[in-house]
């Protein structure tokens, strides 16, 4: 083998382990950091949850002026991702009185779980929690439902038995556990997933997809790492 071609290959070798390097380090930086990593969920007990009667849950202070819609699925790995990385910021905001949250809540990835219904039963699951109106509760069982508990999309999920366990885990008292664990808001999530993925649909022209985020009518930009940093200026 001539010097040349050695060098070629040795080259083109070079050249594949740089890349290998590359893709190795793109790939460890997809998912952000946690931002405010070690604040955990909503502390303030000011901070009220509100179960609306179309199913929306407002969790926030009274009189907060900036107030954000959110739209997840319960199964939905990017809203797991979203609540991973912003959800401590976004508990520290609300705690400070500077935002509220409006959670919409859609059950399209209903046939992704063994059960063919966990979203609906999570999304009733939550409904069950906010009615009780404790903010820093509401908050945990969120953080659970979404991030340290979350089931994998395609893969086993949460009975109602499960979820209560995260409900009682959460701080909620035992008549919102027994709520959970009945499913006796199922039928009410049903109805309630369905209004919300039609308004976020005409949000979005028809094209709904979870996690979305909304100031006012503008759609935010959560691949910017500063959006709540930007919605409490």
């Amino acid at each position: 083998m001539s010097s040349v071609t050695s060098y070629a290959l040795g080259g083109v070798a070079l050249a594949l382990i740089v890349l290998i390097v590359v893709l190795a380090f793109r790939s460890g930086r997809d998912e952000p950091d946690a931002r405010n990593d070690g604040y955990g969920p909503v502390r303030d007990a000011g901070v009220h949850a509100v179960l609306q009667p179309d199913g929306v849950v407002v969790l926030g202070k009274p009189g907060v002026s900036t107030t954000v819609d959110v739209y997840e699925d319960p199964l939905c790995p990017a809203c797991g991702a979203l609540e991973r990385v912003y959800g401590q910021e976004l508990a520290q905001q609300l705690d400070e009185g500077k935002l509220a949250v409006r959670y919409h809540y859609v059950n399209f990835l209903d046939p992704k779980s063994s059960s063919k219904d966990y979203s609906t039963r999570a999304i009733a699951a939550t409904e069950c929690v906010a009615e009780a109106g404790n903010g820093p509760v509401y908050s945990k069982f969120h953080e659970l439902l979404f991030v340290s508990k979350q089931p994998e999309e395609g893969g086993d999920d949460l009975s109602n038995e499960q979820l209560s366990g995260l409900a009682r885990e959460a701080g909620a008292p035992d008549q919102v556990v027994q709520c959970v664990a009945s499913g006796a808001k199922v039928e009410n999530a049903k109805a309630h997933a369905k209004a919300a993925m039609d308004d976020l649909n005409a949000r979005l022209d028809g094209r709904a997809a979870t996690p979305s985020v909304f100031d006012g009518q503008n759609k935010v930009d959560v691949n910017n790492e500063e959006w709540v940093v930007e919605l409490t200026r």
